[in-house]
């Protein structure tokens, strides 16, 4: 064979490997929560187990930025709330007359609302917000959106009742730490790192709000996304008692018009690689079978994963997962 057609064959190899390479973005949050290690976690298990697939971990400023970023239609994999996410789909609140087609791929770990003071700050319980300054997260998070919704159900006025900054969390523990405020609101996965920052910190004796009795008033008006839920004692040092808090559900999610066969690779990676997130941070735990539930999405979810989970026995419909099928698949799958 002459030079000139080896040269030729070569760049032709070439030219088809770099066709099948993809590059693909994961929106996550700020660098004090959990969706950033997590998606650092999730751009590393890709990159090695999907071939030809290079995924990035990005900052953002948390769920509504990722549902916006997942309406551009650039490949994007985004972390978010079901509360956003539903926002976003219709058209609502922040998303007003542009909705995102967003689809689900996997139901994560629940994301615990924090609402948080120190001692000596005057905030034992959320009415006390009224006249403080007080952090609501920062623009485009779902800390903002589910903030406001808290303040609301009780009866409080987000502008009129108290002086409110736009920080994301770890900029509110440093704020809080300083006293230019005096609580903030996070919602993330537990532990969350600043938070834990803030509860080692000398001189600083944290205090919890309770605001699980809120979640009906705020079911009237937006439905049943919230659910009464605990962040245990143990959870940050110096608590006093459990904290009782308010949950809504995460969710991995992509646009609806991210491939099947993309969409299929992604999800099959996470699901039977879904230790190596553990490994990151013990939220990833929550990747189980039974949450996979038609419910918990508040979105629909991406026919490329109704069909994985269906292999495996996971049947996503009106009644949800059937944990007792897909534990029995999986174990056959790895006996394979």
């Amino acid at each position: 064979m002459k030079p000139y057609f080896r040269i030729a064959g070569a760049l032709l190899i070439a030219l088809a490997g770099a066709s099948q390479a993809q590059n693909i973005s994961i929106a996550t949050g700020g660098t004090g929560g959990v969706y950033y290690p997590m998606g650092g976690g999730l751009a590393a298990l890709l990159t090695k187990r999907v071939p030809g697939m290079t995924a990035t971990a990005e900052v953002t400023g948390g769920s509504v930025a990722n549902m916006q970023l997942i309406g551009t239609g650039k490949p994007y994999i985004a972390f978010t709330q079901a509360d956003a996410a539903i926002d976003a789909l219709r058209g609502e609140d922040k998303f007003a007359g542009k909705p995102v087609p967003v689809r689900t791929l996997a139901v994560l770990y629940p994301n615990r609302m924090h609402v948080v003071s120190v001692e000596g700050a005057g905030v034992a319980k959320i009415t006390d917000l009224k006249g403080k300054r007080v952090s609501t997260g920062s623009g485009g998070s779902a800390t903002e959106v589910f903030a406001f919704r808290v303040i609301e159900a009780a009866g409080l006025d987000k502008d009129k009742d108290m002086r409110r900054e736009r920080l994301g969390v770890a900029e509110s523990v440093n704020a809080l730490k300083d006293r230019k405020i005096d609580a903030f609101f996070w919602v993330g996965g537990l532990p969350t790192a600043a938070v834990t920052d803030l509860a080692n910190s000398p001189g600083a004796k944290i205090k919890m709000i309770d605001i699980a009795h809120l979640v009906p008033e705020m079911a009237k008006k937006h439905g049943n996304i919230y659910i009464k839920d605990v962040i245990p004692q143990r959870m940050y040092k110096g608590m006093d008692s459990d904290n009782q808090a308010a949950t809504v559900t995460n969710l991995l999610t992509v646009h609806q018009n991210m491939d099947d066969k993309t969409a299929y690779a992604i999800i099959k990676a996470l699901w039977e690689n879904r230790v190596d997130l553990v490994r990151v941070h013990a939220e990833a735990v929550n990747l189980k079978p039974e949450n996979q539930l038609a419910e918990a999405s508040s979105i629909p979810w991406h026919p490329a994963a109704i069909k994985y989970f269906a292999e495996i026995g996971i049947k996503i419909g009106e009644k949800g997962a059937r944990p007792d099928k897909a534990v029995k698949s999986e174990k056959g799958a790895k006996s394979k």
